[in-house]
């Protein structure tokens, strides 16, 4: 399964928005969806993607998407369905609003924490990060990438991270960094 982070500064944590630019760049997030979870025609069955929303008026939210359940999205759908999980978040406990798409109240520092303590390796997209290239497959394996938006991760979050993992000296669209990955990856077979 591979597994990512995706850290929004500014996306709105309620679902009372029209305009995606406008809702802290929910554009962005629609995109970022759509390049983790589809490939030509369907849905990849080996994601499982996290979402951290820190924009008003409530943050932060943390949206889950595991696509190896049965997601009931199109790539038209997208927007749509972030509103009605937004509208539905329990500020007490995590809820599955559709199959494979949860929400909770939860910050980016949390989520991290809790995948490390499961044993996971948590990789930060860097341009000065190790070349993923060049990083071992079972290294890879057991990573979850962590992709900030056009704004970054928080100064005081990126220090904590050992692991910097890089797809070239090149700043690319965060949408653009998930086809990059999963490439390497489906070539390699990991």
């Amino acid at each position: 399964m591979r597994e990512f982070i995706y850290y929004s500064k500014k996306a709105r944590t309620s679902g009372n928005w029209k305009d995606l630019k406008k809702a802290g760049r929910m554009d962005i997030v629609c995109n970022v969806i759509i390049q983790a979870l589809f490939i030509s025609n369907k849905m990849r069955e080996d994601v499982h993607l996290h979402l951290i929303f820190n924009g008003a008026p409530n943050p932060p939210m943390h949206l889950e998407f595991v696509s190896n359940k049965d997601i009931p999205i199109s790539k038209k759908d997208v927007a749509g369905l972030i509103k009605r999980m937004l509208y539905k978040c329990n500020e007490n406990r995590k809820i599955e609003v559709f199959p494979g798409c949860f929400i909770e109240k939860k910050s980016f520092a949390k989520l991290v924490k809790e995948l490390e303590d499961k044993g996971k390796e948590t990789c930060i997209l860097d341009t000065k990060g190790e070349d993923i290239r060049k990083v071992d497959d079972k290294k890879l394996n057991n990573c979850v990438f962590v992709i900030g938006d056009h704004e970054g991760l928080p100064r005081k979050e990126i220090k904590k991270f050992k692991n910097k993992v890089s797809i070239g000296k090149k700043i690319y669209f965060a949408s653009q960094t998930f086809i990059i990955i999963h490439n390497e990856l489906d070539l390699r077979g990991v």
